[in-house]
């Protein structure tokens, strides 16, 4: 008798929609934040759009170095896309409120984007670990086809490992608060609403973290460590100096991307007494390197940096 009182209590007062606050401890004025945002977001749409003009007008770009950065182009607008548009409805119009299915359309979408961006970075410290320590083979190892098959891969990986993490959330009892202090969908912040016991939700997305990130941020360890051994063996400075010069721009945007991950991590699973830092953070991870992804390597590889100075200037010229 008790548990069907608690059902139809539970059936009672199940939420429609939730309620996305924003930025926690900030409300009031965090309205400012929607300019540096919108700007973050427009250069991120602009800047990766002009990588992937490049890329496909610059004939000696086609190669697939160049193609998995095309491909990180795409990832990286569709994340920024995924959530830019309604933290900017919030702080613009206070347009708080989403349905549970869009939130869990959105934990999902979020969740892809993320590991196929972890995915890509694999794959391309893999290309490079093959055109530093075996460039004889490498035009036959790194062709269009392994382009295409580790890429289909890594979309299969991620948006089938990943359907868990919202059909868990969404079978989750949502019955007393519908306010998420956030101004996305996260899986942690969702579920902490959630009258009932969550411990399933949290330990997949630790196993699925350590089985998509571990996986592929221990395959790049690897990757470098072996580059790095290579290159140690080469008699000349100029040549050493070379080869590690090609790895620059992708070490850069490795090292802050899952620099940040961890950040995010220890700031979720810690007691925070500043509640906007971990809130903060994972808005500005999800915006910041679509942004800075194509500006690392348009200023750090010659051949993109060469691209762009004939696109501009096949632009002059039309004008």
């Amino acid at each position: 008798m008790f548990q069907t009182l608690r059902d139809s209590n539970i059936s009672a007062f199940q939420v429609s929609e939730f309620i996305l606050m924003g930025f926690p401890g900030i409300h009031s004025w965090q309205h400012w934040l929607s300019l540096p945002l919108a700007l973050l977001y427009l250069l991120a749409l602009s800047a990766n759009i002009f990588i992937l003009i490049i890329i496909n007008q610059e004939v000696t770009l086609h190669q697939p170095m160049y193609y998995f950065l095309g491909i990180l182009a795409v990832v990286d607008m569709g994340l920024a896309t995924t959530i830019m548009p309604k933290i900017l409805a919030i702080l613009l119009f206070s347009a708080k409120a989403i349905s549970l299915p869009a939130c869990f359309a959105q934990m999902y979408v979020i969740h892809c984007f993320v590991g196929m961006e972890s995915g890509i970075f694999a794959c391309m410290a893999i290309d490079r670990y093959v055109a530093i320590c075996q460039p004889l083979r490498y035009p036959s190892i790194i062709t269009e086809s392994f382009v295409v098959k580790t890429t289909v891969f890594m979309t299969l990986r991620n948006t089938l490992t990943i359907i868990p993490i919202p059909v868990l959330a969404a079978q989750r009892y949502y019955c007393a608060q519908n306010q998420i202090e956030h101004c996305l969908c996260s899986n942690l912040g969702v579920t902490s609403l959630s009258c009932d016991d969550r411990t399933i939700n949290s330990i997949y997305q630790l196993l699925l973290a350590w089985l998509l990130m571990g996986s592929d941020l221990g395959l790049i360890i690897l990757s470098y460590i072996l580059i790095l051994h290579s290159v140690l063996k080469l008699n000349s400075a100029e040549a050493t100096s070379k080869a590690l010069s090609t790895c620059t721009s992708h070490l850069i945007l490795i090292l802050f991307f899952y620099t940040v991950v961890v950040v995010i991590s220890i700031t979720h699973s810690a007691v925070m007494t500043v509640p906007i830092i971990p809130v903060l953070l994972n808005v500005l991870h999800n915006v910041i390197p679509p942004a800075l992804n194509p500006m690392v390597y348009a200023l750090k590889n010659k051949e993109l940096r060469q691209g762009l100075y004939k696109v501009l200037k096949l632009d002059i010229n039309r004008n």
